[in-house]
């Protein structure tokens, strides 16, 4: 395949020795905490690296768009929940989804939701799992997990006909606001407490939570013991980016995936380059900004990976702004010189393009596709 020189610009590249790396941290994360692994395919949308995912786990994914959901059912995957909470207008899709695959979980934090649900799902013909979304700090969505409306939609999920109750789900995104250690995995132990707490409370009253399934990254990597009936579902992990780099979660050096640029254009007088690689390219995420001042819109790599000690510190639409105060350093960057750029966040970063050129041994080796849309 093409070397580094020959590939378009903007190229999305994927370190596969290290993509195999964060997938064993996260087998043996699973094995020594005691949980399943559900990984979140919304970081690639990449047939190839969800096989390599599931491998040695029990085959359950997780999706963020049901667009995911069919490729990823007709590329073989028979376990999929899909984690954004459903609405009436997607009702047709999903039931279409689960006539693809053996399992279709939803979630809802809306007492209306599941009787409408289960409407559409007798007339046509599917079962859908339901699982109900629990807020357990991190206030986005999902029911408060001390509300007794949680036990109101499980009533309510258990009475339809075509509905199976699956069990609880939360995220604790906040465990992204962490910054050391010690927080993360105070967050992660909170999140679980809460969701036994809320389970054994359900229990009581009659009803079985066959499933507790929370996660994020910080999290997998943090914990350290569930209850056997917890999946974890994470996806960041399969690549990491800048900013769980910044913030901790892992070292650089495990980051997988950088986009290749080209230098467009040098200026001594104001100290810059120009690359073409910008937030079409990138995304816009600033990352940990709020306490690494310079983390910009990437951090910027030789071609074999090493820090340059320069950030992309602007973009627009194809463009990126990189500042070198060293003129010595600058003149090593003529027009054309290729850079790779270390995104701030991954998963947003892959959306943006179409294929992975994968890179194994140092040499680009394949193709992959990514599935995008909703």
């Amino acid at each position: 395949m093409n070397a580094f020189h020959e590939l378009p610009t903007p190229s999305l590249i994927l370190d596969l020795d290290k993509v195999r790396a964060n997938i064993s941290l996260a087998s043996e994360r699973a094995r020594a905490a005691g949980f399943r692994l559900r990984p979140h395919v919304k970081t690639h949308k990449c047939l190839e690296i969800g096989r390599m995912q599931v491998e040695g786990q029990f085959g359950g994914i997780t999706v963020s768009t049901l667009a995911e959901g069919f490729a990823f059912a007709e590329g073989g995957f028979g376990d999929i929940l899909y984690a954004v909470p459903i609405e009436p207008g997607k009702f047709a899709r999903a039931a279409e989804l689960a006539r693809r695959c053996a399992r279709l979980a939803v979630i809802t934090d809306t007492p209306e939701i599941p009787e409408l649900l289960n409407a559409t799902a007798e007339q046509q013909g599917v079962t859908f799992e339901v699982f109900i979304e629990v807020d357990t700090g991190d206030g986005r969505s999902g029911v408060a997990w001390e509300s007794r409306a949680v036990t109101e939609i499980a009533r309510k999920i258990l009475k339809g006909r075509r509905l199976r109750f699956g069990g609880l789900l939360t995220h604790a995104g906040h465990t992204y606001g962490a910054r050391t250690d010690a927080d993360r995995l105070a967050i992660s132990r909170a999140e679980r407490d809460r969701m036994t707490a809320l389970a054994l409370r359900l229990t009581a009253e009659g009803i079985e939570v066959p499933m507790v399934s929370v996660g994020s990254t910080p999290a997998l990597v943090a914990i350290d013991e569930l209850p056997p009936n917890f999946e974890v579902r994470a996806g960041n992990y399969i690549f990491f980016d800048a900013f769980q780099a910044q913030c901790g979660t892992c070292p650089t050096a495990a980051c997988a995936l950088t986009v290749l640029a080209a230098v467009v254009h040098r200026d001594f007088d104001g100290g810059k380059v120009i690359v073409d690689a910008g937030a079409i390219a990138l995304s816009k995420d600033i990352g940990a900004a709020d306490f690494f001042e310079t983390t910009g819109y990437g951090m910027v790599l030789d071609l074999n990976g090493n820090p340059l000690g320069l950030h992309v510190a602007g973009v627009s639409q194809e463009h990126g702004k990189i500042f070198v105060k060293d003129r010595d350093r600058l003149g090593r960057l003529p027009v054309g010189t290729r850079v790779r750029v270390l995104a701030n966040h991954s998963c947003l970063t892959a959306a943006q393009h179409d294929r992975y050129y994968v890179m194994e041994n140092g040499a680009i080796v394949d193709e992959w596709a990514i599935h995008r849309g909703w």
